[in-house]
């Protein structure tokens, strides 16, 4: 085994890690980055993600105690305390961070939540488009100033397991091309980010079909981090829900139409339906709680969203990248038929259960009475500062979309404290060993699949863990 000694050894370099390294060694800390891809511009969801800087679509700027608040109704009380009184505290001065390191970012119009947009943005365009966009440019940039700082990145390599020696997390087992090395360090940050890309993992905890689950990220997350800490004894929250959006089922074979454009604003402004032509789940909810339902159906492809004109007009219009006319011109599925019994023909679902079906819905929508529905169909949540209408399906033609849940990042992960610090079963703080990003639990997630922002959770946390491991650093220096 080749040693090797570090103050700082970061595993994963999406922007979590990258945050955690380049602060780190700013403030003259030596840091080694592990990072399994090999490419120069490796894949990963940071570099994939629009690039939005926001708190519950919300803008971070706001104050402190504003923020806080967000987060609280957002996740139902759901987040833990101390983490969502650090997340509020530090967002403004992160973005701040950021800045002087050298992002840019635009603003998008009055919309509170894209005040902060990574720059350049991307197109409003349906598919991946990452190469050359603000957080490709964001990654290259904080690594850049890692690397001047006499940081280094080691790519294609792959941490296989944490060392404990005196109660302390002291060194990380690595392995390149067969070759296995050891790296020693005063503090080890783990941000390899969730475990969306193991299929294994996504079967035992969200899905009973994870095939059948779309990966609308970079799926370079396959739960390295989360099983190294769990391996010494490390706590996890729940580990059961994950961000993601409703995508065309035909993502599977297109690759036109992931990560955008989503099929939420279709799903939750008319219905969800499954191959008997009954709703199953609470469409006001939401986009990402309704992906979370599909995911966990014995068969994820067995659903439409189910509308008429006016949601194909209206809502599936006006989306930030919206599927009308984004799907059709990319070649997706979208059935439409003047009638009801028409489209039931058409994807296959029984004619008299979906008549039923969207009957009784709309007779809900005009009394009122939507609550009293089973499911219940509840308000509609406000996304991006705005709601998606609920609206009755009565006006021709009548449109359905085959769907899949497009999963981009797991919320549940490695409990953790305000300081980014891992924590055991007993909430004792494991020494030498922080976390920052997806591979984190505890501050979004809940029952509710609440989200509230992956980048800047990642930039927030990253930049907590190296502030505290700087302190614990020049305090164990002092005579």
């Amino acid at each position: 085994m080749n040693d090797a000694t570090f103050d700082v050894i970061v595993i994963g370099a999406g922007i979590a890690g990258l945050t955690a390294a380049a602060r780190a060694a700013q403030q003259g800390l030596r840091v080694g980055v592990l990072e399994r891809g090999s490419d120069e511009r490796y894949p990963c969801n940071s570099r994939y993600s629009g690039g939005i800087l926001h708190i519950a679509f919300h803008n971070i700027k706001e104050p402190a105690a504003a923020l806080l608040d967000v987060i609280q109704t957002a996740t139902r009380g759901h987040a833990r305390r101390d983490l969502a009184d650090a997340f509020a505290a530090n967002a403004g001065r992160a973005v701040d961070w950021l800045r002087e390191e050298g992002a840019r970012f635009i603003k998008v119009g009055n919309s509170a939540y894209q005040q902060w947009v990574f720059a350049p943005p991307r197109a409003i365009a349906a598919g991946l488009d990452w190469k050359g966009r603000g957080p490709d440019v964001t990654l290259r940039m904080l690594e850049a100033n890692l690397v001047k700082r006499g940081g280094e990145v080691r790519r294609a390599t792959a941490a296989t397991s944490l060392i404990v020696e005196g109660g302390r997390v002291s060194a990380v087992e690595t392995q390149r091309d067969g070759t296995r090395t050891r790296l020693s360090a005063q503090a080890v940050v783990i941000a390899d980010g969730g475990f969306q890309g193991n299929l294994e993992m996504l079967r035992e905890n969200i899905s009973p079909a994870p095939s059948k689950v779309m990966q609308r990220g970079a799926s370079t997350g396959i739960g390295d981090g989360l099983r190294m800490a769990r391996a010494i004894g490390a706590a996890a929250s729940e580990l059961t829900p994950f961000y993601g959006h409703l995508l065309s089922a035909d993502a599977f074979h297109n690759d036109k139409v992931w990560p955008y454009p989503q099929c939420d604003e279709l799903g939750t402004a008319g219905i969800v339906i499954n191959k008997a032509g009954e709703r199953f789940v609470d469409e006001g909810r939401g986009g990402v709680y309704v992906a979370n339902a599909i995911a966990r159906l014995t068969d994820p492809l067995s659903t439409f969203a189910l509308f008429d004109e006016q949601v194909w007009q209206g809502p599936g219009k006006n989306a930030r990248i919206p599927a009308n006319p984004l799907l059709p011109k990319a070649g997706a599925t979208v059935h439409s038929s003047s009638t009801l019994a028409g489209l039931a023909a058409l994807i296959g679902v029984p004619s008299e259960k979906l008549t039923h079906t969207v009957t009784e819905y709309n007779k809900a929508y005009a009394s009122g009475t939507l609550g009293a529905l089973n499911p219940v169909r509840s308000s509609a949540p406000i996304t991006g500062n705005a709601p998606i209408p609920t609206l009755a399906i009565n006006q021709p033609p009548y449109y359905a979309v085959p769907l899949c849940a497009g999963i981009t990042y797991t919320l549940g992960g490695l409990s953790i404290d305000g300081s980014s610090r891992v924590l055991r079963e007993s909430g004792e703080p494991i020494p030498g060993l922080y976390a920052a990003g997806s591979t984190t639990g505890g501050l979004e997630g809940g029952p509710g699949a609440h989200y509230l922002g992956g980048l800047m959770k990642a930039v927030v946390f990253g930049l907590i863990a190296a502030d505290h491991i700087v302190a614990q650093t020049r305090q164990h220096a002092q005579p």
